[in-house]
């Protein structure tokens, strides 16, 4: 009876690594595989280093915030 349940234990665990770690390794391949797209830009008005996504963008230049876009 012992040896029974260990067989059936024994068989699941390679179906889990025959299914579903090769998927498990592919999403950490894919995920080292991103790469971030983001600059930081300097305010032009106070100086300080905002990411470009987060900006103002005027005039060609990029703003970290609208109380900097009005001081200019």
């Amino acid at each position: 009876m012992l040896l029974k349940v260990i067989a059936v234990f024994v068989i699941l665990f390679l179906v889990y690594i025959l299914f579903f770690k090769k998927n498990r390794e592919k999403d950490i391949k894919n995920k080292k595989n991103e790469i971030i797209e983001d600059e930081m830009v300097e305010c032009p008005t106070c100086k300080t280093y905002v990411s470009q996504k987060e900006a103002i963008l005027s005039n060609g230049k990029f703003y970290c915030s609208k109380d900097c876009l009005l001081n200019k």
